[in-house]
């Protein structure tokens, strides 16, 4: 059979990703891609060690990142993307410095990592106070809160579960409540932290219900890895992506629309807690408990 008349297959540009060796997002990376680049996935290697600093530090050695970086190359990509959150801000601003800097030696080629890109997307839609969601122990959103403060980013509210494994087994209406938990100051956006929490799906949702930008790990880190190659990013109705989606609702940045009627406090801006001073250290005032779901059976198996 003659397929000459196919003139395929079409020329492809390619993004190399290094993810965590528990990563199992792999398809919502995807559905951000327009269908002429490829992404080419290769992980770092298993360590017995669950969801912690201890593994966020293990899985951003510049010895690992090197290799993972090494094997991707042998496909060509244009531009290599670290997917860890996490891994990409415990060693905070300088370390994540550190860390695209040891990618592109080790490639020759320009790389980024989840927590760059975040700071990248919060810079480009004007945001400097944040409500944040982590599927985190305290300890690691604490990190996290740490990383933001010291780019200048104050957190406002923020909720997590206090998973240590199978993250990405969360649902989405967990993704959900806890954003709505963690939303109770004003706000100029939501970041979703980690690459192994499902949101592609729940992002238009949010910033039509918040009425401000949402941002997830994996969004932004396809969105710079993307961006560094002159394509965009595709994704529904999503404020980073999509100039309509920032002229409509989404764009009332750290506006709450008005309450029907008084309410009264809910349990899950209790779990929450108060807004933070804007000159507070992220680390000042008690800590809020993790959210937990209203029915317990709801929470992934752990």
């Amino acid at each position: 059979m003659d397929v000459s008349f196919l003139g395929g297959p079409q020329p492809q540009l390619g993004v190399g990703v290094v993810a965590p060796f528990d990563f199992a997002l792999d398809r919502e990376l995807w559905r951000w891609v327009p269908d002429d680049v490829s992404l080419h996935l290769t992980r770092t290697p298993f360590v017995p060690v669950e969801v912690s600093l201890d593994l966020a530090r293990l899985v951003s050695e510049h010895e690992t990142l090197h290799a993972a970086v090494q094997a991707l190359c042998a496909v060509s990509p244009q531009v290599i993307a670290y997917a860890c959150t996490s891994g990409s801000f415990v060693g905070g601003t300088a370390g994540e410095r550190a860390m695209c800097a040891a990618m592109t030696q080790a490639g020759e080629v320009p790389a980024l990592t989840t927590s760059g890109a975040a700071l990248e997307a919060l810079h480009e839609i004007g945001a400097r106070r944040i409500a944040v969601v982590t599927p985190y122990t305290k300890s690691v959103t604490r990190s996290l809160e740490e990383y933001l403060a010291e780019a200048g980013i104050t957190v406002t509210g923020r909720a997590y579960l206090g998973l240590t494994r199978h993250i990405w087994k969360v649902p989405y209406r967990d993704v959900v409540d806890m954003a709505r938990a963690a939303v109770v100051g004003a706000a100029d956006a939501l970041f979703i932290s980690c690459t192994n929490l499902p949101t592609y799906d729940v992002i238009p949702q949010l910033e039509a219900e918040l009425r401000m930008p949402v941002l997830s790990a994996n969004q932004v880190t396809m969105w710079a890895a993307l961006r560094a190659i002159g394509v965009r990013a595709v994704g529904p109705y999503q404020a980073l992506l999509d100039p309509v989606a920032r002229s409509g609702p989404a764009a009332m940045t750290g506006t709450q629309p008005p309450p029907r009627s008084a309410p009264r406090p809910t349990p899950e801006a209790a779990l929450a807690g108060p807004p933070a001073p804007p000159d507070a250290d992220p680390g000042d005032g008690p800590e809020p408990p993790p959210y937990l779901p209203d029915d317990p059976g709801r929470r992934p198996p752990v």
